[in-house]
């Protein structure tokens, strides 16, 4: 059967309540579900926790959340883009969990793995392992990190089929795949729609069977964070 919907809006119909964990992929800009969280925004569902690598800038990606103010909690690795999650995070109006950023993504793919649990080396002894239990193994210490299992999970794919079957592109692949697997409800959003049997098997980084809903992606400008250019060796300018 066609996972297939006629809209985002309607990819999440009966999907969002207030106060659920929301899942979504992306870094920064790149392979962001553009329309899915316009889609949220448009909800008006409120009170949500956001997990991501960062919240996007001020104005695009999940920052318009942050601006609609439907966000209370952020579990992120890093949120120096977005100057309004800045200033509500310091003003106490957004509670901020950081994680390392491979933390997260193994949170997020232990989550989808049904791993409720692992160790690891990072954040011992910082700020990061406050509060959590710590073990020694082979003479060194590492704090123990929870899975993370989202309500719903947001994704971005450049190809997929109608089975739900995701195949992503260079760098907008980042925390799409972990993401995936981590919702239990999960949506994704594609640029290219392909019949069953038309995306070849090995070329499938998410199979379908995670995915449970699927919207076509409206074509827009990709748009890029920080712009850096250098000039080319040789090259005379006018």
């Amino acid at each position: 059967m066609s996972k297939l919907q006629d809209s985002a809006a309607a990819a999440l119909h009966g999907a969002l309540q207030d106060g659920i964990t929301l899942a979504v992929g992306g870094f920064g800009l790149s392979g962001i579900p553009a329309d899915l969280i316009e889609a949220v925004r448009d909800s008006g569902v409120k009170d949500l926790t956001v997990v991501s690598n960062n919240m996007g800038v001020d104005g695009k990606g999940l920052g318009i959340l942050i601006e609609a103010g439907q966000v209370r909690k952020v579990i992120a690795s890093y949120v120096g883009e977005n100057k309004l999650f800045a200033e509500q995070y310091l003003a106490g109006k957004l509670e901020v969990e950081f994680t390392p950023q491979g933390t997260l993504a193994e949170r997020l793919r232990a989550g989808g793995a049904g791993i409720p649990a692992f160790y690891t080396r990072t954040g011992v002894g910082t700020l990061v392992a406050e509060g959590k239990p710590v073990e020694v193994f082979d003479g060194e210490t590492y704090v123990r990190e929870r899975a993370i299992r989202a309500d719903v999970a947001l994704v971005h794919a450049h190809t997929a089929d109608t089975d739900g079957n995701l195949v992503y592109r260079y760098t907008a692949r980042n925390f799409n795949p972990v993401v995936a697997t981590a919702g239990q409800l999960t949506i994704a959003e594609a640029e290219v729609i392909l019949q069953p049997g038309e995306v070849d098997p090995n070329h499938i980084v998410t199979p379908g069977v995670f995915v449970q809903r699927l919207v076509q992606a409206t074509g827009r400008v990709k748009d890029i964070e920080q712009r850096t250019v250098r000039a080319r060796p040789g090259l005379v300018s006018a």
